[in-house]
């Protein structure tokens, strides 16, 4: 992919496409019916900002609003191609088959799929528009990256439709083992899918390997593995193609958020907020979507069993947990949501004081700087999801410890486990672990705590969401044929 400014953008298409199922604004259509578009950048915005604007570079997603078409236009420096769906396809494509279906297989059956026909025929008749948005964006020649999981089928569509395309394809979950995978009733569909890209990305090595037996089970494809390959990539061939599969994790752009954690607003900020929270001597925090993946029941536990045998000290611990609302229009995400507020009412009814609870429960957003404050403040970050991608809020904690003092208690099941291997490991699922755990993050040496911090800053601040981005380009200018 070339790196210099192209000849423009207009009806000649893009030379660098971005495919993701959102944009990277959002439409917002107030109660009079107005509209307006309000900005909503996250990690991967500014990993592809640059390379974006330099090759005069588009992005197609939907735009966050039912039946909603806008025409192409540009924000800041970048093209943006709307995709419109219908409250229908909102329903059985992306609630339905994305967050139904493939989201909970994905993440190890932790509640169980549900396959639908007519769910996966919205999923497939939305995945063909993305396509046929891409391919009328994009110019001649031009690089392609489909983003994550609700658009596994764009890369064989859109490679049927621009052959003459380079397609990146990134995914930002978990990728299933083979007998879970084997599940799905369209699961020739989707690998098939897949492999239209030229590169397949996945967060850890085990995610590239089951893609690469997958490919061959199911369609007995060849495949070989390159060892002395940094990305612990595998090559299949597809045809006349060479698909290259491997791992890259993402990360986070540390640089600015521990930039971000110097300022006196947010150092004030975190001053503050201890004594809003009576002053505890330990404030924890867990940072999450509500999603059952996440394990905050797993954590809550913890603290009430820890504080019913005398462990903790009510008095002088608090747990601050924001949970932001996610697909509340879901059946098990409702359920999720009663249980958790149940268990927070009980730990505070049980061991809360007037004025002092045990759990201060927020569920709502809550902006950037408000929750670099909230890192910054806590002195043990609990980060206990029973499956997970990546899990960048361990990494933001992380690069906000900029006195190097707090203490991360991880999943042995989030992807950044692998990389932060300093931080308090447990296993979800053994709720005596988890508990030793916290013990161990609060009472510690404050020179261990301090050393284990150390070494997860110097993982954190070394591998960047930029050094991710450039990785993967560098490996799909590499991968043959292109």
């Amino acid at each position: 992919m070339t790196r210099e400014a192209g000849q423009g953008t207009g009806d000649a298409g893009a030379d660098f496409v971005v495919v993701a199922n959102r944009l990277p604004v959002d439409l917002v259509r107030d109660a009079d019916g107005t509209e307006q578009w309000k900005a909503s950048p996250g990690g991967l915005v500014t990993a592809l900002e640059s390379i974006l604007k330099a090759n005069h570079g588009a992005w197609v997603g939907w735009p966050g609003v039912a039946d909603a078409a806008p025409d192409p236009f540009d924000s800041d420096g970048i093209r943006l191609h709307s995709v419109l769906l219908s409250a229908l396809d909102i329903e059985l494509y992306y609630e339905g088959f994305s967050n139904a279906t493939l989201w909970p297989l994905f993440h190890d059956v932790v509640v169980p799929p549900e396959y639908h026909r007519e769910w996966w025929n919205a999923y497939r008749d939305v995945n063909t528009r993305f396509a046929e948005a891409t391919a009328a964006a994009a110019a001649p020649g031009a690089t392609i990256w489909v983003q994550d999981y609700q658009l596994l089928l764009v890369p064989r569509l859109l490679r049927e439709l621009r052959p003459d395309l380079t397609i990146g394809f990134f995914l930002h979950i978990p990728f299933p083992p083979v007998e879970l995978f084997m599940q799905l009733p369209w699961r020739t569909e989707l690998v098939e899918g897949m492999l239209g890209a030229d590169l397949v990305g996945f967060h850890l090595p085990g995610g590239a390997d089951n893609f690469r037996i997958l490919a061959n089970k199911l369609s007995g494809l060849p495949s070989v593995r390159l060892r002395a390959d940094k990305t612990k990539a595998a090559e299949i061939r597809v045809d006349d193609r060479m698909v290259r599969a491997g791992a890259f994790p993402i990360s986070i752009d540390s640089g600015a958020v521990d930039a971000l954690a110097r300022t006196r607003a947010i150092l004030d900020r975190a001053v503050r907020l201890r004594e809003e929270l009576g002053s505890p001597k330990v404030l924890m925090l867990g940072v999450d979507r509500l999603d059952y993946t996440k394990g905050i029941d797993v954590r809550l536990k913890a603290l009430e069993e820890l504080i019913g045998e005398g462990r903790l000290d009510p008095s002088e611990v608090t747990f601050l947990q924001l949970a932001t609302p996610s697909r509340e229009r879901v059946e098990q995400y409702q359920f999720m949501r009663s249980r958790i507020e149940e268990r927070v009412g009980r730990i505070n009814g049980m061991y809360g004081e007037i004025g002092q609870p045990v759990v201060t429960y927020i569920h709502r957003p809550v902006p950037k700087s408000e929750l670099t404050a909230f890192y910054a403040a806590a002195d043990v970050m609990l980060v206990t999801p029973v499956r997970d991608g990546m899990n960048l809020v361990a990494k933001e904690y992380v690069a906000t410890c900029t006195d190097g003092a707090g203490a991360l208690v991880l999943s042995e099941f989030a992807g950044a486990a692998a990389e932060l291997r300093q931080a308090y490991l447990c296993n979800p699922h053994d709720l005596e672990g988890v508990k030793d755990a916290i013990m161990a993050a609060i009472s510690d040496p404050v020179e261990e705590r301090r050393r284990r911090m150390r070494a997860l800053r110097r993982q954190v601040l070394g591998n960047d969401v930029h050094a991710w981005a450039r990785r993967f380009f560098e490996t799909l200018d590499a991968t043959p044929d292109n």
